[in-house]
Protein backbone atom coordinates (compact mmCIF):
# COMPACT_ATOMS: atom_id res chain seq x y z
CA UNK A 1 0.00 0.00 0.00
CA UNK A 2 2.95 2.44 1.10
CA UNK A 3 4.74 1.23 -2.21
CA UNK A 4 1.38 2.59 -4.04
CA UNK A 5 0.58 5.71 -2.70
CA UNK A 6 4.18 6.55 -3.48
CA UNK A 7 3.63 5.59 -6.94
CA UNK A 8 1.04 7.70 -7.21
CA UNK A 9 2.70 10.77 -5.95
CA UNK A 10 5.72 9.99 -8.68
CA UNK A 11 2.49 10.30 -11.14
CA UNK A 12 1.31 13.68 -9.86
CA UNK A 13 4.38 14.80 -9.68
CA UNK A 14 5.70 14.02 -13.28
CA UNK A 15 1.88 15.11 -14.72
CA UNK A 16 2.83 18.65 -12.59
CA UNK A 17 5.63 18.99 -14.07
CA UNK A 18 4.54 17.69 -17.73
CA UNK A 19 1.79 20.28 -17.29
CA UNK A 20 4.21 23.35 -16.05
CA UNK A 21 6.21 22.59 -18.94
CA UNK A 22 3.60 22.59 -21.69
CA UNK A 23 3.16 25.92 -19.93
CA UNK A 24 6.07 27.28 -20.81
CA UNK A 25 5.91 25.80 -24.33
CA UNK A 26 6.96 28.26 -27.75
CA UNK A 27 3.58 29.84 -29.04
CA UNK A 28 2.92 29.48 -32.75
CA UNK A 29 5.30 31.28 -35.06
CA UNK A 30 3.42 34.99 -36.42
CA UNK A 31 5.14 36.91 -39.47
CA UNK A 32 3.55 40.14 -40.54
CA UNK A 33 4.08 40.44 -44.00
CA UNK A 34 1.84 43.47 -44.95
CA UNK A 35 2.33 46.53 -44.37
CA UNK A 36 5.66 47.34 -43.73
CA UNK A 37 5.40 50.73 -42.59
CA UNK A 38 2.43 52.34 -44.05
CA UNK A 39 -1.32 51.92 -43.93
CA UNK A 40 -2.84 54.41 -47.00
CA UNK A 41 -6.21 54.47 -48.60
CA UNK A 42 -6.34 50.73 -49.15
CA UNK A 43 -3.74 48.71 -47.55
CA UNK A 44 -3.45 44.71 -47.55
CA UNK A 45 -2.72 43.28 -44.73
CA UNK A 46 -1.18 40.02 -44.60
CA UNK A 47 -0.34 37.85 -41.54
CA UNK A 48 1.24 34.24 -41.27
CA UNK A 49 0.94 31.85 -38.71
CA UNK A 50 2.98 28.91 -37.69
CA UNK A 51 0.19 26.11 -36.59
CA UNK A 52 0.57 21.86 -36.73
CA UNK A 53 -1.93 20.53 -38.76
CA UNK A 54 -3.71 24.03 -39.58
CA UNK A 55 -4.51 23.75 -35.56
CA UNK A 56 -5.06 26.90 -33.14
CA UNK A 57 -6.57 27.88 -30.18
CA UNK A 58 -6.88 31.18 -30.78
CA UNK A 59 -6.05 34.07 -33.42
CA UNK A 60 -6.61 37.92 -33.12
CA UNK A 61 -5.30 40.80 -35.27
CA UNK A 62 -6.22 43.97 -33.75
CA UNK A 63 -4.84 47.79 -34.57
CA UNK A 64 -3.99 49.90 -31.69
CA UNK A 65 -5.00 53.59 -32.63
CA UNK A 66 -5.08 56.66 -29.75
CA UNK A 67 -5.60 54.23 -27.02
CA UNK A 68 -8.72 52.09 -28.49
CA UNK A 69 -8.29 48.61 -29.84
CA UNK A 70 -9.65 48.18 -33.75
CA UNK A 71 -10.29 44.55 -33.95
CA UNK A 72 -9.28 43.33 -37.65
CA UNK A 73 -9.62 39.57 -37.37
CA UNK A 74 -10.67 36.98 -34.59
CA UNK A 75 -10.21 33.18 -35.37
CA UNK A 76 -13.69 31.80 -37.19
CA UNK A 77 -14.60 35.98 -38.25
CA UNK A 78 -15.74 36.95 -41.74
CA UNK A 79 -13.75 40.02 -41.31
CA UNK A 80 -10.90 37.99 -43.48
CA UNK A 81 -9.61 35.53 -45.88
CA UNK A 82 -7.93 32.65 -44.10
CA UNK A 83 -6.27 30.31 -46.52
CA UNK A 84 -3.67 26.96 -45.06
CA UNK A 85 -0.18 27.19 -46.81
CA UNK A 86 0.88 23.86 -46.72
CA UNK A 87 0.45 21.77 -43.43
CA UNK A 88 1.56 23.79 -41.01
CA UNK A 89 0.50 27.46 -41.87
CA UNK A 90 -2.06 29.68 -42.04
CA UNK A 91 -2.21 32.97 -44.06
CA UNK A 92 -4.52 35.53 -42.65
CA UNK A 93 -5.44 38.15 -45.57
CA UNK A 94 -7.64 41.44 -45.85
CA UNK A 95 -7.49 45.14 -46.76
CA UNK A 96 -7.44 47.79 -44.24
CA UNK A 97 -8.22 51.23 -44.85
CA UNK A 98 -10.65 54.09 -44.76
CA UNK A 99 -13.36 52.35 -45.90
CA UNK A 100 -13.03 48.72 -44.70
CA UNK A 101 -12.20 50.40 -41.15
CA UNK A 102 -14.12 54.24 -40.91
CA UNK A 103 -12.07 54.10 -37.25
CA UNK A 104 -9.01 54.47 -38.94
CA UNK A 105 -7.27 57.73 -38.56
CA UNK A 106 -4.38 59.74 -39.75
CA UNK A 107 -1.47 59.40 -37.82
CA UNK A 108 1.08 56.53 -35.90
CA UNK A 109 -0.32 52.85 -35.10
CA UNK A 110 0.22 49.78 -34.13
CA UNK A 111 -0.78 46.40 -35.65
CA UNK A 112 -1.15 43.38 -32.88
CA UNK A 113 -1.36 40.12 -33.38
CA UNK A 114 -1.95 37.13 -31.03
CA UNK A 115 -2.59 34.01 -31.47
CA UNK A 116 -2.07 30.00 -29.42
CA UNK A 117 -1.33 26.77 -30.30
CA UNK A 118 -2.74 23.97 -28.61
CA UNK A 119 -0.49 21.61 -26.03
CA UNK A 120 -0.73 18.95 -23.82
CA UNK A 121 -3.76 17.11 -26.16
CA UNK A 122 -5.38 20.66 -25.82
CA UNK A 123 -5.60 20.66 -21.67
CA UNK A 124 -3.21 23.70 -22.12
CA UNK A 125 -2.18 26.43 -24.73
CA UNK A 126 1.02 27.95 -25.92
CA UNK A 127 0.81 31.82 -26.86
CA UNK A 128 2.66 34.33 -28.96
CA UNK A 129 2.45 38.20 -29.66
CA UNK A 130 3.87 40.40 -32.96
CA UNK A 131 3.44 44.01 -33.14
CA UNK A 132 4.63 46.67 -35.67
CA UNK A 133 4.34 50.04 -35.85
CA UNK A 134 2.74 51.72 -39.08
CA UNK A 135 2.31 55.10 -39.87
CA UNK A 136 -1.65 55.56 -41.28
CA UNK A 137 -2.04 58.02 -44.79
CA UNK A 138 -5.71 58.69 -45.57
CA UNK A 139 -5.14 61.56 -47.57
CA UNK A 140 -4.09 60.87 -51.17
CA UNK A 141 -1.32 63.05 -52.93
CA UNK A 142 -2.28 66.61 -54.74
CA UNK A 143 -1.27 67.11 -58.34
CA UNK A 144 -2.11 69.54 -60.89
CA UNK A 145 -0.77 70.50 -64.72
CA UNK A 146 1.25 73.98 -64.71
CA UNK A 147 2.22 73.58 -68.44
CA UNK A 148 0.09 73.03 -71.21
CA UNK A 149 0.81 72.44 -75.38
CA UNK A 150 2.38 69.58 -75.20
CA UNK A 151 3.70 67.47 -78.69
CA UNK A 152 5.62 64.44 -78.93
CA UNK A 153 6.60 62.62 -82.41
CA UNK A 154 6.99 58.95 -82.25
CA UNK A 155 10.27 58.07 -81.06
CA UNK A 156 10.81 61.41 -79.61
CA UNK A 157 10.47 63.60 -76.24
CA UNK A 158 8.23 65.85 -74.55
CA UNK A 159 8.64 67.84 -70.85
CA UNK A 160 5.69 68.54 -68.39
CA UNK A 161 5.60 70.96 -65.74
CA UNK A 162 3.73 70.29 -62.53
CA UNK A 163 2.62 71.01 -58.84
CA UNK A 164 2.49 68.43 -56.62
CA UNK A 165 2.32 67.93 -52.73
CA UNK A 166 2.91 66.92 -50.20
CA UNK A 167 6.64 66.66 -50.29
CA UNK A 168 8.64 63.70 -50.81
CA UNK A 169 6.43 61.57 -53.16
CA UNK A 170 7.08 60.30 -56.13
CA UNK A 171 5.35 61.46 -59.59
CA UNK A 172 6.03 61.76 -62.95
CA UNK A 173 4.39 60.85 -66.18
CA UNK A 174 2.93 57.37 -67.33
CA UNK A 175 3.20 56.48 -70.91
CA UNK A 176 1.51 53.03 -71.19
CA UNK A 177 3.59 50.93 -68.59
CA UNK A 178 6.47 53.17 -68.76
CA UNK A 179 6.90 55.57 -65.74
CA UNK A 180 8.94 58.66 -66.41
CA UNK A 181 9.89 60.29 -62.94
CA UNK A 182 9.81 63.77 -62.06
CA UNK A 183 12.38 66.15 -60.52
CA UNK A 184 12.65 69.33 -58.52
CA UNK A 185 11.45 72.35 -60.51
CA UNK A 186 14.24 74.39 -58.68
CA UNK A 187 16.97 72.26 -60.32
CA UNK A 188 16.09 73.42 -64.35
CA UNK A 189 17.69 75.67 -65.63
CA UNK A 190 16.66 78.08 -68.64
CA UNK A 191 17.19 81.82 -70.24
CA UNK A 192 18.27 82.54 -66.37
CA UNK A 193 14.60 81.73 -64.80
CA UNK A 194 14.48 80.04 -61.71
CA UNK A 195 11.90 78.02 -60.15
CA UNK A 196 11.96 78.57 -56.43
CA UNK A 197 8.68 76.71 -55.95
CA UNK A 198 9.45 73.78 -54.06
CA UNK A 199 5.93 71.95 -55.24
CA UNK A 200 6.66 72.43 -58.61
CA UNK A 201 7.83 69.17 -60.46
CA UNK A 202 9.41 69.06 -64.41
CA UNK A 203 9.26 65.66 -65.73
CA UNK A 204 11.11 64.91 -69.35
CA UNK A 205 9.18 61.71 -71.10
CA UNK A 206 9.16 60.12 -74.61
CA UNK A 207 6.80 58.07 -76.69
CA UNK A 208 9.07 55.18 -77.71
CA UNK A 209 9.59 53.95 -81.70
CA UNK A 210 7.53 50.81 -80.74
CA UNK A 211 4.74 52.25 -78.78
CA UNK A 212 1.65 53.24 -80.54
CA UNK A 213 0.64 56.51 -81.10
CA UNK A 214 -2.57 56.62 -79.40
CA UNK A 215 -0.82 55.17 -75.90
CA UNK A 216 -2.08 56.97 -73.05
CA UNK A 217 -0.24 59.42 -70.98
CA UNK A 218 -1.04 60.82 -67.61
CA UNK A 219 0.80 62.44 -64.60
CA UNK A 220 0.88 60.49 -61.35
CA UNK A 221 1.62 60.54 -57.39
CA UNK A 222 2.52 58.38 -55.41
CA UNK A 223 3.17 58.47 -51.71
CA UNK A 224 4.43 55.85 -49.44
CA UNK A 225 0.96 54.75 -48.52
CA UNK A 226 0.50 53.79 -51.53
CA UNK A 227 -2.15 56.58 -52.06
CA UNK A 228 -2.35 57.53 -56.00
CA UNK A 229 -3.40 60.26 -57.97
CA UNK A 230 -3.32 61.16 -61.71
CA UNK A 231 -4.22 64.26 -63.94
CA UNK A 232 -4.72 64.39 -67.37
CA UNK A 233 -2.52 66.56 -69.62
CA UNK A 234 -3.07 68.02 -73.47
CA UNK A 235 -0.94 66.04 -75.78
CA UNK A 236 -0.62 65.76 -79.17
CA UNK A 237 1.35 62.76 -80.96
CA UNK A 238 2.48 62.31 -84.68
CA UNK A 239 3.77 59.63 -86.57
CA UNK A 240 7.55 59.10 -88.01
CA UNK A 241 8.76 57.11 -90.79
CA UNK A 242 11.49 55.08 -90.12
CA UNK A 243 13.73 53.58 -92.61
CA UNK A 244 14.00 50.07 -93.25
CA UNK A 245 17.77 48.86 -94.47
CA UNK A 246 19.58 45.23 -95.38
CA UNK A 247 22.75 44.72 -94.14
CA UNK A 248 24.92 42.08 -95.76
CA UNK A 249 26.81 40.09 -93.70
CA UNK A 250 30.48 38.99 -94.82
CA UNK A 251 33.22 36.66 -93.36
CA UNK A 252 35.49 39.67 -93.18
CA UNK A 253 33.14 41.85 -90.59
CA UNK A 254 32.04 38.38 -88.69
CA UNK A 255 35.80 37.83 -88.45
CA UNK A 256 36.98 41.13 -86.59
CA UNK A 257 34.27 41.40 -84.45
CA UNK A 258 32.73 38.65 -83.68
CA UNK A 259 36.34 37.80 -81.59
CA UNK A 260 36.75 41.04 -80.24
CA UNK A 261 33.50 41.59 -78.56
CA UNK A 262 33.77 38.19 -77.34
CA UNK A 263 36.85 38.93 -76.03
CA UNK A 264 35.62 42.09 -73.40
CA UNK A 265 33.13 40.19 -72.56
CA UNK A 266 31.77 37.82 -69.89
CA UNK A 267 27.85 38.21 -70.42
CA UNK A 268 27.39 35.52 -73.20
CA UNK A 269 29.28 32.57 -73.70
CA UNK A 270 27.63 31.52 -77.21
CA UNK A 271 28.72 28.18 -78.94
CA UNK A 272 28.84 27.30 -82.49
CA UNK A 273 30.19 28.74 -86.10
CA UNK A 274 30.95 32.92 -86.24
CA UNK A 275 27.83 33.73 -87.67
CA UNK A 276 26.02 31.70 -84.49
CA UNK A 277 28.37 33.70 -82.59
CA UNK A 278 27.17 36.91 -84.26
CA UNK A 279 23.62 36.21 -84.10
CA UNK A 280 23.87 35.82 -80.31
CA UNK A 281 26.01 38.94 -80.01
CA UNK A 282 23.59 41.07 -82.43
CA UNK A 283 20.28 40.22 -80.07
CA UNK A 284 21.19 38.45 -76.56
CA UNK A 285 24.35 40.86 -75.65
CA UNK A 286 22.47 43.80 -77.51
CA UNK A 287 19.60 43.26 -74.94
CA UNK A 288 22.10 43.04 -72.26
CA UNK A 289 24.06 46.30 -73.12
CA UNK A 290 20.75 47.88 -73.46
CA UNK A 291 19.62 46.98 -70.10
CA UNK A 292 22.71 48.28 -68.85
CA UNK A 293 22.77 51.77 -70.46
CA UNK A 294 19.13 52.26 -69.02
CA UNK A 295 20.52 51.66 -65.53
CA UNK A 296 22.36 54.72 -65.47
CA UNK A 297 19.40 56.81 -65.34
CA UNK A 298 18.69 55.85 -61.59
CA UNK A 299 21.74 57.97 -61.35
CA UNK A 300 20.88 60.96 -62.72
CA UNK A 301 21.25 64.51 -61.32
CA UNK A 302 18.10 66.14 -60.04
CA UNK A 303 18.92 69.12 -61.73
CA UNK A 304 19.78 70.17 -65.31
CA UNK A 305 23.35 70.22 -65.49
CA UNK A 306 23.06 71.55 -69.17
CA UNK A 307 21.89 75.27 -69.48
CA UNK A 308 18.85 74.68 -72.43
CA UNK A 309 21.24 75.74 -75.19
CA UNK A 310 20.68 73.04 -78.34
CA UNK A 311 22.74 69.96 -78.06
CA UNK A 312 25.71 69.71 -80.06
CA UNK A 313 24.48 68.68 -83.64
CA UNK A 314 27.79 66.89 -85.30
CA UNK A 315 26.93 69.26 -88.37
CA UNK A 316 30.10 67.58 -90.66
CA UNK A 317 29.33 64.35 -89.77
CA UNK A 318 28.21 62.43 -92.51
CA UNK A 319 24.95 60.17 -91.52
CA UNK A 320 25.16 56.87 -92.31
CA UNK A 321 22.13 55.20 -90.28
CA UNK A 322 19.53 57.05 -88.84
CA UNK A 323 17.26 56.88 -85.23
CA UNK A 324 14.63 53.47 -85.31
CA UNK A 325 16.42 52.23 -88.49
CA UNK A 326 14.62 49.06 -88.91
CA UNK A 327 17.39 46.34 -90.34
CA UNK A 328 17.60 43.45 -91.66
CA UNK A 329 20.25 41.61 -91.98
CA UNK A 330 21.51 38.53 -94.50
CA UNK A 331 24.02 36.23 -95.01
CA UNK A 332 24.94 34.84 -97.94
CA UNK A 333 21.81 35.71 -99.11
CA UNK A 334 19.24 34.46 -96.59
CA UNK A 335 17.79 36.50 -94.12
CA UNK A 336 19.30 35.28 -90.63
CA UNK A 337 18.08 38.36 -88.25
CA UNK A 338 16.49 41.78 -87.66
CA UNK A 339 17.08 44.23 -85.18
CA UNK A 340 16.60 48.18 -84.77
CA UNK A 341 19.20 50.78 -84.62
CA UNK A 342 18.33 53.28 -82.38
CA UNK A 343 21.05 55.97 -83.03
CA UNK A 344 22.20 58.01 -85.51
CA UNK A 345 25.74 56.89 -87.11
CA UNK A 346 27.74 59.44 -88.01
CA UNK A 347 31.24 59.57 -89.76
CA UNK A 348 33.58 61.99 -91.63
CA UNK A 349 37.36 61.14 -90.98
CA UNK A 350 38.64 58.59 -88.94
CA UNK A 351 40.09 59.13 -85.60
CA UNK A 352 37.91 62.71 -85.70
CA UNK A 353 37.82 64.22 -82.18
CA UNK A 354 34.17 63.10 -80.47
CA UNK A 355 32.93 66.10 -77.98
CA UNK A 356 30.49 66.43 -75.84
CA UNK A 357 26.90 67.56 -76.80
CA UNK A 358 26.39 69.34 -74.17
CA UNK A 359 27.80 70.25 -70.63
CA UNK A 360 26.89 67.37 -68.07
CA UNK A 361 28.87 64.54 -65.99
CA UNK A 362 30.30 61.14 -66.99
CA UNK A 363 28.56 58.13 -65.82
CA UNK A 364 30.01 55.25 -68.10
CA UNK A 365 33.58 55.34 -70.08
CA UNK A 366 34.50 51.50 -70.64
CA UNK A 367 34.09 49.09 -73.04
CA UNK A 368 30.04 48.31 -73.78
CA UNK A 369 29.58 45.26 -75.67
CA UNK A 370 28.52 45.86 -78.66
CA UNK A 371 28.96 49.45 -78.26
CA UNK A 372 32.82 49.47 -77.97
CA UNK A 373 34.71 51.83 -76.35
CA UNK A 374 32.03 54.08 -75.26
CA UNK A 375 30.97 57.30 -73.06
CA UNK A 376 27.37 58.16 -71.48
CA UNK A 377 27.12 61.55 -69.98
CA UNK A 378 24.32 62.68 -67.87
CA UNK A 379 22.38 65.98 -68.10
CA UNK A 380 20.79 66.00 -65.44
CA UNK A 381 16.48 65.00 -65.21
CA UNK A 382 16.67 61.71 -66.56
CA UNK A 383 18.57 62.78 -69.50
CA UNK A 384 21.59 61.57 -71.37
CA UNK A 385 23.54 61.19 -74.41
CA UNK A 386 25.67 57.97 -75.53
CA UNK A 387 28.79 58.37 -77.90
CA UNK A 388 29.62 54.81 -79.08
CA UNK A 389 32.54 52.70 -81.20
CA UNK A 390 35.25 55.41 -79.91
CA UNK A 391 38.88 53.87 -80.55
CA UNK A 392 40.50 56.07 -77.20
CA UNK A 393 38.27 57.50 -74.33
CA UNK A 394 39.80 61.17 -72.73
CA UNK A 395 37.64 61.42 -69.64
CA UNK A 396 36.35 59.05 -66.61
CA UNK A 397 33.21 58.07 -64.74
CA UNK A 398 32.84 61.19 -62.46
CA UNK A 399 34.51 63.74 -64.66
CA UNK A 400 32.43 67.17 -65.39
CA UNK A 401 32.59 68.18 -68.58
CA UNK A 402 31.83 71.59 -70.73
CA UNK A 403 29.55 71.60 -73.71
CA UNK A 404 32.16 70.50 -76.73
CA UNK A 405 34.76 69.42 -74.55
CA UNK A 406 37.32 66.03 -76.18
CA UNK A 407 35.54 63.16 -75.07
CA UNK A 408 38.10 60.85 -76.98
CA UNK A 409 38.35 59.94 -80.95
CA UNK A 410 35.93 58.36 -83.13
CA UNK A 411 36.65 54.80 -83.95
CA UNK A 412 35.60 50.74 -85.19
CA UNK A 413 35.68 49.41 -81.85
CA UNK A 414 31.68 47.07 -80.74
CA UNK A 415 29.69 46.11 -83.49
CA UNK A 416 30.90 48.90 -86.08
CA UNK A 417 31.45 48.02 -89.96
CA UNK A 418 33.51 50.91 -90.08
CA UNK A 419 34.86 54.28 -88.41
CA UNK A 420 32.40 56.22 -87.22
CA UNK A 421 30.30 57.45 -83.87
CA UNK A 422 27.32 56.07 -82.75
CA UNK A 423 25.22 58.98 -81.06
CA UNK A 424 21.96 58.50 -79.33
CA UNK A 425 20.21 60.61 -76.44
CA UNK A 426 18.61 58.85 -73.86
CA UNK A 427 14.97 59.90 -71.46
CA UNK A 428 15.20 57.83 -68.40
CA UNK A 429 17.34 54.99 -69.96
CA UNK A 430 15.10 55.09 -73.23
CA UNK A 431 16.37 55.91 -76.58
CA UNK A 432 15.39 58.49 -77.84
CA UNK A 433 15.58 60.63 -81.55
CA UNK A 434 18.07 62.76 -81.01
CA UNK A 435 17.56 65.38 -83.96
CA UNK A 436 15.00 66.92 -82.12
CA UNK A 437 17.72 67.63 -79.16
CA UNK A 438 19.73 69.65 -82.16
CA UNK A 439 17.18 72.00 -83.05
CA UNK A 440 16.72 75.40 -81.31
CA UNK A 441 13.38 76.16 -81.72
CA UNK A 442 12.47 72.83 -80.43
CA UNK A 443 14.46 73.00 -77.14
CA UNK A 444 12.89 76.72 -77.03
CA UNK A 445 9.25 75.41 -77.36
CA UNK A 446 9.41 72.07 -75.65
CA UNK A 447 11.21 73.05 -72.62
CA UNK A 448 12.19 76.55 -72.48
CA UNK A 449 9.08 78.50 -72.77
CA UNK A 450 7.35 75.86 -70.38
CA UNK A 451 10.10 77.02 -67.17
CA UNK A 452 8.98 80.80 -67.43
CA UNK A 453 6.69 81.27 -64.80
Amino acid sequence: MRYLAAFVVILLLAAGGVYIIAGRAAGPAIEIGKPTKFVGVSTPLEVSVGARGGHLASLQVTLEQNGKQIPLYALGGSTATMKQDGPDRLIVTREIGRKSVPELQSGQARIVVTAARPVLYGIRTAQATATRDVEVRLERPQIALLSNKHYINLGGSEMVVYRVTPAGVQSGVTVGDVEYPGYPGPGARGDGVKIDDPSIRVAFFALSYDQDLNTPMHLFARDEAGNTARADFDYTTFPKPFKKSRIELEDKLLDRVVPSILEGTNEVNPEGDTLAKFLVINGELRRKNNEKIASFAKASAPEMLWNGVVFHPFANNAVESAFADHRTYTYKGQEVDKQVHLGFDLASFMGIKIVAANRGSVVFADNLGIYGTCVIIDHGMGVQSLYGHLSSIGVKAGDLVEKEQELGRSGMTGLAGGDHLHFTMLVNGHMVNPVEWWDAHWIQDRILRKLKF
